[in-house]
């Protein structure tokens, strides 16, 4: 049993609620940027290597803001806070001006400003959670913030086609962002500060047992090189996690990519018109290029929508897995694994759904490993982490997540291009194999013994 406190179920919350506006600009940005690259003039099968500014920054940046903020402490802000606020002024900032972008060169440098911030804020908030909580909670506490990013990737999916509902318009010119998708990104940034704030404001930090140590270490530390030496000394466990996490992140980044060109296309019959086809002097042409258009950005609102599914499923699985881990000992390797099987068979059953509603359940499926990803691999790291250098072993860790998406962002396009006649509906059956193969890596991870320990109920 650990030293530290047990904490209620809205302790517990109001320390995770800033992942709900974390979620939304990721969310946003998995839902929304593949449309604004293509309304802009992108190609499709250009779509997965114009989204390697996301895992590009996030490797860069998850290692160093994780060694920062160990090493952080502020009288007022604590250790992980002063990142949280910096993260989302900036994140909310370039969540306003994404879909504004007049040309498709300035709307890629704008996604590399938005990954960059919102990691700013994303790994000490992991962190955060190991840092407060007792080892016999962590898992209830890594479910938790599951089911809020669950929640903030269900309604900030689902944002442009509920404002578009509301009457405003889904349609705009030539190369313009459609000002439905211009609001939401708009309260996509008043959430993601606002809901920081709430942590910020509800949650206190505990400082260093001994600052003078503290302080001495802090200024004989070397950024690089104790980044190098961490990566090389890793626990094997966090390795073998690793694997599994970077054929699970290979899934995600195909969906994110390619989801609303494979979809628009193969589901919905409404792939996105290419301008050189019509000549736009001939009215009649420049209709049915306007026709062509409206069909794919109604189908590409409905994408959206749908994949919404897989935040509001990943928010009931992980609300199932918080009321069972509150109270009962959690075998996080076995969730782990037959949640990915189901995630797998989620994103295979996309390209045979007889009619566009099936996509619900695919989703749906796709949801649950989601829910795993997000909590059982967090659970399973911090058990074999030195505490005072979880920060930067959760930056380090998601190197796992970046690589497969750099990975994915430079060999996707060509795969789908030389392999498979440039069909994008491919991309999700990759995504679905991926995670099939991430379920059987698992074999290779071991349960710590100090997770066995039976979580007592938390209060409520």
């Amino acid at each position: 049993m650990s030293g530290k406190p047990q904490m209620s179920f809205w302790q517990i919350w109001n320390m995770c609620f800033g992942f709900l506006g974390i979620q939304f600009g990721f969310a946003l940005q998995g839902g929304s940027m593949s449309r604004i690259f293509q309304t802009l003039g992108a190609e499709k099968d250009a779509l997965p290597l114009l989204w390697i500014a996301a895992p590009l920054t996030g490797l860069l940046v998850q290692p160093i803001i994780g060694y920062l903020s160990d090493r952080t402490w502020h009288p007022i802000l604590g250790r992980r806070r002063p990142f949280f606020v910096i993260g989302a002024v900036l994140a909310s900032i370039a969540l306003v001006a994404m879909p504004h972008s007049p040309t498709l060169w300035m709307a890629v440098g704008l996604l590399w400003v938005l990954d960059a911030s919102i990691n700013i804020s994303m790994e000490p908030f992991r962190a955060l959670v190991a840092d407060k909580m007792p080892e016999e909670q962590r898992s209830y506490g890594f479910v938790v913030q599951t089911l809020i990013i669950g929640i903030g990737t269900w309604v900030a999916s689902n944002l442009p086609w509920f404002v578009t509902l509301m009457g405003v318009s889904n349609q705009a010119e030539l190369g313009v962002v459609p000002p439905s998708v211009q609001i939401a990104f708009a309260i996509g940034a008043f959430v993601f500060l606002a809901s920081i704030l709430v942590t910020v404001f509800t949650t206190s930090e505990d400082p260093p047992e001994d600052m003078q140590q503290f302080m001495d270490e802090r200024k004989r530390g070397n950024l690089v090189v104790d980044i190098v030496r961490d990566i090389i000394n890793m626990p094997k466990q966090m390795l073998s996690i690793g694997i599994v996490q970077f054929f699970s992140w290979l899934a995600f980044f195909s969906m994110w990519s390619m989801a609303t060109p494979a979809l628009t296309d193969h589901v919905f019959k409404a792939p996105a018109p290419d301008p050189s086809a019509f000549d736009m002097g001939i009215a009649a042409q420049a209709e049915a290029f306007g026709s062509a258009n409206a069909a794919f950005q109604n189908a590409a609102d409905l994408v959206g929508s749908y994949m919404g599914y897989y935040g509001l499923s990943s928010m009931a699985a992980a609300l199932l897995l918080a009321l069972y881990a509150s109270r009962h000992v959690l075998n996080r390797r076995l969730v782990h694994c037959v949640s990915l099987l189901l995630g797998g068979v989620g994103f295979l059953s996309m390209a045979v759904v007889p009619s566009p509603a099936w996509l619900i359940g695919s989703f749906a499926l796709v949801g649950i490993a989601w829910a795993s990803i997000l909590s059982m691999p967090y659970a399973l790291l911090s058990s074999v982490v030195e505490p005072k250098k979880m920060g930067v072993y959760m930056g380090i860790f998601n190197m796992f997540i970046v690589i497969p998406q750099i990975v994915a962002a430079t060999a996707l396009g060509a795969v789908l291009r030389l392999l498979f006649d440039n069909q994008a509906i491919y991309a999700l059956l990759i995504a679905g194999g991926s995670l099939v193969l991430a379920a059987m890596c698992l074999v290779f991870v071991r349960e710590p013994r100090a997770a066995l320990v039976a979580a007592p109920a938390a209060a409520h």
